[in-house]
């Protein structure tokens, strides 16, 4: 399972019986980075925007939001409509940028142009020159695409709550970039609804990934969707919760967090659905983990079993260790309290 963050194509090319693609696209920084996608047996295509533009492809010093651009999502769009994909399922958590979808945009051909008629350089600060969009290079099959983004939070595109105040010092900006990204999200906001004659940047979830949000639902009639019910949906996880007994699922550390339409109280609201009882197993449990509980899960465990450091604790063979170890208690548990 996935929540439509990071690990979510890897949770549906494996759940789907999928295949991987990979593409040579501009990373962040316009550096080459190999970016891998699924195609699914039915062709469609799942992507994270973070192949192509994440945070973890810069080091710390190289975080500039100023500069940072989706141009590379727009390269592996572009490789999967070549490939025939006409559906496709894309992540958007974990990301460098703060550019309102404005590169990933200028790789499907649309020119962002300044008031001399210059098309605009990458990056979230030149969007505070943005006179005005041509879109009549747009990639013609976009037409034909349809678009669901996994997305997670409800922020709109500027202001106190939008992209740059909420997220974009995590991602190198500090308090004078906020307010010169802002003015540049709000510069191409205001360009885009001159075209479309919408105002999309007070939608949830335009603020998502620096803006990428706004962009898709914008310009590409993308659907906006929590993560956690686009996979549920694509791997059929309600048909398995029907026939099942006991529900197992986890996390890495479960906290106020996991309640918030995490992936083990996404699949607990299925568990509750059908009256079949839930257990989580986590690497970490914080002492906030309680509303797991109040949220559907019957009972949570950590599986770390005697202190260690965190190294140790990420260490895949110590995991597999204790991970194996607290599920067989737990589920000596569940059938001690079955023959009750």
């Amino acid at each position: 399972m996935a929540d439509g963050g990071e690990g979510t194509t890897a949770a549906l090319v494996a759940a789907r019986g999928g295949e991987w693609r990979e593409v040579l696209v501009q990373g962040p920084l316009a550096r080459p980075v190999t970016a891998r996608y699924g195609r699914l047996p039915d062709g469609s295509a799942v992507m994270e925007m973070a192949e192509a533009a994440g945070l973890h492809l810069l080091a710390p010093a190289e975080r500039n939001p100023r500069l940072t651009s989706t141009f590379g999502v727009g390269e592996m769009l572009r490789h999967a409509l070549a490939d025939g994909a006409r559906h496709i399922i894309l992540g958007i958590g974990g990301s460098a940028t703060n550019d309102g979808g404005a590169g990933m945009l200028q790789a499907l051909g649309v020119r962002l142009l300044d008031e001399k008629g210059s098309e605009l350089p990458r990056g979230g600060a030149a969007l505070s020159r943005l006179a005005r969009a041509d879109f009549s290079a747009l990639l013609p099959d976009l037409r034909d695409c349809t678009l669901q983004v996994a997305c997670d939070v409800n922020n709109p595109l500027c202001g106190e709550r939008g992209a740059s105040a909420i997220f974009g010092p995590q991602k190198g900006a500090d308090e004078q970039m906020v307010k010169d990204l802002d003015a540049g999200l709000i510069s191409f906001a205001s360009a885009t609804s001159e075209h479309f004659s919408s105002e999309f940047w007070n939608f949830k979830g335009a603020g998502a990934a620096g803006g990428l949000g706004y962009g898709f639902v914008s310009y590409l009639n993308a659907k906006l969707k929590p993560g956690i019910d686009i996979i549920m949906e694509e791997i059929r996880l309600e048909e398995d919760v029907k026939n099942a007994d006991l529900i197992i699922t986890g996390e890495g550390r479960l906290d106020f967090q996991s309640s918030m339409g995490k992936t083990p109280t996404g699949v607990a609201k299925i568990a509750k659905k059908y009256g079949k009882p839930i257990i989580a197993l986590a690497g970490s449990v914080s002492p906030c983990a309680g509303g797991c509980n109040e949220n559907g899960i019957d009972a949570f465990f950590s599986v770390l079993n005697e202190p260690v450091s965190l190294e140790e604790a990420m260490d895949k063979q110590t995991a597999t260790r204790n991970l194996k170890m607290t599920a067989q208690q737990a589920l000596r548990l569940y059938l001690l309290g079955r023959k009750g």
